[in-house]
């Protein structure tokens, strides 16, 4: 699963905070659709609720989150 989440943009600048590790975004995604939580109730585990729910729709409109099912299907 790792090849299919991106850690971080081309091109980044490196200014601001850098990026949540992918593989703990996407624990925290399957832990909101797990248990039908809203988002603001994510654990500070996963990171904070804004960046987790940002990265989960750059990864349905990409469809990596698509791959990322799949892949975990198989």
């Amino acid at each position: 699963v790792k090849p299919l989440l991106a850690e971080e943009p081309e091109g980044a600048d490196r200014r601001g905070r850098p990026w949540k590790d992918g593989r703990t975004v996407l624990n925290g995604v399957l832990w909101i659709l797990r248990t039908g939580a809203p988002w603001k109730d994510l654990p500070e585990r996963y990171g904070a609720h804004q960046t987790v729910h940002r990265r989960f729709q750059k990864w349905l409109e990409s469809g990596v989150l698509y791959s990322v099912l799949i892949t975990l299907a198989r």
